[in-house]
């Protein structure tokens, strides 16, 4: 192996990770919500989670909305309980 051909695969390296560099800085400054943009005009969703609550790690709270009326569930040990159901007000 000559001293041209180390070079080039030096400078090949370099730019490929260039490359991964700019990429990750893109995508830290333009957020995961990026590729939604790009993407069609979604009709609009029925259901939604408002807020989330971790109470231990097989537990957890959500507050989820539903043709306009807030639900509190408790999802974990194997089962999902309904707790509360009320409207938004």
């Amino acid at each position: 192996m000559d001293l041209a051909t180390f070079a080039r695969a030096i400078f090949a390296l370099v730019l490929t990770l260039g490359l991964i560099g700019l990429a990750a800085v893109a995508l830290r400054k333009y957020g995961p919500d990026a590729m939604a943009r790009f993407q069609g005009v979604r009709k609009d969703r029925r259901m939604r989670v408002v807020e989330t609550l971790v109470l231990d790690p097989a537990r957890r709270l959500l507050i989820i909305e539903c043709d306009g009326q807030e639900r509190l569930v408790l999802l974990g040990e194997g089962r999902v309980v309904d707790l509360k159901a009320r409207d938004p007000a």
